[in-house]
């Protein structure tokens, strides 16, 4: 497909700085794919000094799958296409030396920090989930704005923030003696180490000689740093973005991002893409007049060539029930007449709690559907037990890892003698695994449980010697077997069904780990640290992403729904207090809501319903919300609310009256 003039002069401006503005559906990844071929084949740049950044391992898969067919592999070589995130743990990783960090560290995960925190904390906290929570999005967001605990100490800051930067100190020092890192810390240490140390920065600036990062306005205050220092003086890098679709403020997404870079970059080149390839030209306008009621820096206006389209509906319902109800006749209704497959529809809601009865009335009436935002792969039991086991494996001092397998499957190592192995551990001031392999162990610990502690670090010990020594894949199907993982599964499980899914789940998991050991013709072999942190990595970013094209309905958030498209949307619950949600009606922040209902309209290619309860059910009482003020922004001409639907003119009746029968023919086989 030829480029549009915008894209054009989108990929082929290299000179500077370049903020590409690209609406929702404008073909954005082609630009960024085609200015990478652009910047390799016309400007003779080889394609090791390339990156390109991202935000989910998704995207930047798919970004390399479509660079690597433009390009080929041999023009491709070398280039480096990531989130953030990984491209954090490469710098981190060649630059341990100057971070004062061994090789060999451990990643946290969220589950692991919040697990630290509650152990620091249950003095004070006493396990209390929500002060936990809490804390735990206030050291991120601490380290998003690159605060660190020494420089909040000479900050002004209330009791409680006081209460809770000790406790940032404490987690911090803890990870320095786990030689862990969070997921933060990926792009907090590469950041800091930038910006205070020229030779590496230097270092980093002839590495990188171009950057290219999309969804631009989803970065914080660090990613916008980090981007700063990379391209140093040269000043050579595209980002593009768009701020109607910035819906991430709630963990740190700064749209004013777009902003600042004009102030940094005075010489700054805006292109705006505005021909969208995805929706008709109604469902269009509808988006454009809606997010005209926001205030913006740049101006754009979304454009189609796909020909009017359908009005939008507007679908009023008695209550929550109702609103399943009717919203599932109307899918299975138009599915009939217009001969469509379920994956073609999505459902589109506010919070998840919302899904529950959509599932209920999908399920009764046999109708395929796929929620997405369940359970990832690696948020399985077993998957994280094996996980924990080869974090193990690479690092005996991973103390959160030790103490989630120590005794799974059961070894007889109960939680009196894991607390007299920790007390032991730390009046040593050693790991729980140098604990439970020290000679003077038997003080602290006797009888059977000692015995099991000191076989289980037996085992482990050989195991790491053999996989530093020899074939990791080996190792790893022994470790296995011998732990006898199978039969406590069985054992464990709810039924013998369940444990065979479990054993197939880690089936896959050991054919991911073998392939990355081996390597391939893309992709050199990884040791056994790497293979681990990667996986951890996958896991951090990959949550609820699956690769599934089956034919169902798809279920999920507005936030879950943003970079995908569908033929046929339901947005449903468009209610004062929840789109706008309640929350940000109090903080009043109903300019990021109307974002968010903005991202749901430009989802729709071909038709769009919304749906609203005039009672719901909230806390156990009724209340009856008002419509959305989101609907009442919404074109006049352009919206046809069904309960002041005009009548259809004899004409239109008969010609849906015969698809329909033409339809049932079909089915049926009849000529």
């Amino acid at each position: 497909m030829k480029l549009n003039p915008a894209q054009n002069e989108a990929v082929t401006y290299i000179s500077g700085p370049c903020l590409v503005l690209a609406g929702a559906g404008s073909g954005k990844t082609r630009v960024i794919t085609n200015k990478i071929a652009y910047l390799v084949r016309e400007c003779n740049m080889p394609a090791r000094y390339i990156a390109a950044v991202t935000f989910t391992n998704k995207a930047a898969r798919e970004m390399k799958e479509r660079v690597g067919q433009t390009l080929g592999k041999k023009e491709a070589r070398g280039l480096k296409v990531s989130t953030f995130h990984t491209l954090g743990l490469k710098i981190i990783k060649s630059e341990v030396k100057q971070l004062g960090i061994k090789p060999g560290f451990s990643l946290f995960d969220d589950k692991d920090s919040l697990s630290l925190l509650k152990d620091l904390t249950m003095d004070l906290l006493d396990g209390d989930k929500e002060q936990l929570s809490l804390l735990q999005s206030c050291i991120s967001n601490w380290k998003n704005d690159l605060k660190t605990p020494e420089q909040l100490s000479h900050m002004q800051l209330s009791p409680g923030e006081v209460e809770f930067a000790g406790f940032y100190q404490q987690y911090q020092n803890h990870l320095r003696a786990y030689n862990a890192l969070d997921f933060d810390d990926l792009i907090l240490l590469p950041t800091l180490l930038l910006k205070t140390n020229e030779a590496v920065r230097q270092k980093w600036n002839m590495r990188i000689k171009y950057l290219l990062v999309d969804e631009y306005q989803d970065t914080n205050t660090s990613q916008y740093e980090l981007v700063r220092l990379l391209v140093g003086e040269r000043r050579h890098f595209t980002v593009v973005g768009d701020d109607d679709q910035s819906i991430y403020s709630w963990r740190g997404a700064r749209p004013q991002n777009l902003v600042l870079l004009q102030k940094d970059f005075p010489s700054l080149k805006v292109i705006k893409l505005e021909q969208n390839y995805r929706s008709s030209e109604r469902i269009l306008h509808c988006a454009n007049i809606l997010i005209q009621n926001n205030p913006h820096v740049f101006d754009k206006k979304l454009f189609s060539t796909l020909g009017q389209g359908e009005t939008l509906k507007v679908i009023p319902t008695k209550n929550e029930d109702d609103e399943a109800q009717q919203v599932v006749a109307e899918l299975m209704a138009h599915k009939f007449m217009n001969r469509t497959s379920h994956k073609d529809y999505a459902i589109l809601y506010r919070g998840n709690h919302q899904s529950r009865l959509f599932e209920k009335v999908l399920t009764t009436n046999k109708i395929p559907y796929k929620i997405s935002g369940g359970m990832s792969f690696f948020g399985r039991a077993e998957i994280k037990d094996i996980m924990a086991y080869l974090r193990l494996l690479v690092n005996q001092d991973d103390d959160n890892a030790l103490l989630r397998v120590i005794n799974t499957p059961t070894r007889g190592i109960g939680r009196t003698s894991l607390e007299k192995l920790g007390n032991f551990a730390n009046q040593l001031k050693i790991s729980l695994f140098e604990a439970a392999c020290h000679p003077r162990l038997q003080d602290a610990i006797s009888g059977k449980p000692l015995v099991a502690i000191e076989q289980f670090s037996r085992w482990l010990v050989e195991l790491a010697d053999n996989a530093v020594r020899g074939d990791g894949v080996a190792v790893i199907r022994d470790m296995i077997k011998s732990m006898h993982y199978e039969e406590y599964l069985y054992e464990s499980s709810t039924s013998p069904k369940a444990a065979e899914m479990g054993m197939a789940n880690i089936s896959t998991l050991f054919g991911w780990i073998s392939d990355m050991l081996e390597g391939n013709e893309l992709d050199p072999p990884m040791t056994l640290q790497e293979v681990v942190n990667r996986l951890i990595l996958r896991d951090m970013m990959e949550r609820g992403e699956d690769e599934e094209e089956a034919d169902q309905v798809q279920l999920m958030t507005f936030h879950a729904s943003k970079g995908l498209e569908f033929s046929y949307v339901f947005m449903v619950g468009m209610e004062e207090g929840l789109l706008p949600h309640q929350s940000s009606i109090d903080e009043d922040n109903i300019d990021e809501e109307r974002r968010l209902a903005y991202v749901g309209i430009t989802r729709a290619q071909k038709e769009l319903f919304f749906t609203l309860a005039r009672e719901r059910r909230q806390y156990g009482e009724i209340i009856r919300p008002e419509h959305s003020r989101f609907l009442d922004e919404l074109p006049f001409d352009d919206v046809v609310w069904q309960d002041k639907k005009v009548k259809a003119d004899p004409q239109e009746r008969q010609r849906k009256s015969e698809m329909g029968i033409a339809n049932l023919r079909d089915m049926l086989g009849k000529p």
